[in-house]
């Protein structure tokens, strides 16, 4: 967790407000308790992370299988997320973290039939926000020859894997994004 910038903690307290008005005309929860949602704090996470989009950290020593709203230490976004070109997929990622503080744990089908709630566009931006930070910071494209997919990596293949489509052993390629 790291502690947001003005511009990002205006940002964020912007996409608050939104995502919770939002919720509030879903009808899917009680006005309380989505009023809670309005005290926890959110912070972003470190700028060179690449497999969390977003997460809902709980106090020490908090109940697992009664998670409450008052359990939240904080909620964390990306901080790339808060640049205007990922807002319509930042807020469905502070939509999906607001429904873990609200007691939803697992990423089970009950959680993933909530999920399906949010009526607006950016929940299908997820692997495209995935393939961007890996891009942003591979330092090894693993290329198929056959038939031209890439793969950022941090490190090398050294001929371990094969291409997902066609499965040729991909070779290794220096990254010229992260070259300059």
């Amino acid at each position: 967790m790291a502690k947001p910038s003005s511009q990002q903690a205006s940002v964020l307290m912007t996409l608050k407000d939104e995502v919770l008005d939002e919720m509030k005309t879903m009808e899917f929860e009680s006005e309380e308790r989505l009023n809670a949602l309005q005290s926890i704090p959110l912070a972003v996470l470190r700028r060179n992370a690449t497999q969390r989009h977003g997460v809902t950290r709980f106090r020490r020593g908090a109940n697992a299988t009664e998670l409450k709203t008052e359990d939240v230490e904080t909620i964390d976004l990306h901080p790339i997320l808060l640049k205007d070109s990922w807002n319509d997929y930042a807020r469905f990622v502070l939509f999906h973290e607001y429904l873990h503080a609200l007691g939803n744990r697992f990423h089970d089908a009950a959680f993933r039939r909530l999920e399906s709630m949010w009526p607006h566009e950016g929940h299908e931006r997820g692997r495209e926000f995935t393939q961007y930070l890996r891009q942003r910071t591979a330092t090894w494209l693993w290329v198929c020859k056959t038939c031209d997919n890439q793969y950022p990596r941090k490190r090398r293949a050294n001929g371990r894997f094969r291409c997902r489509t066609c499965s040729t052993i991909l070779i290794d390629v220096v990254n010229a994004q992260e070259a300059n």
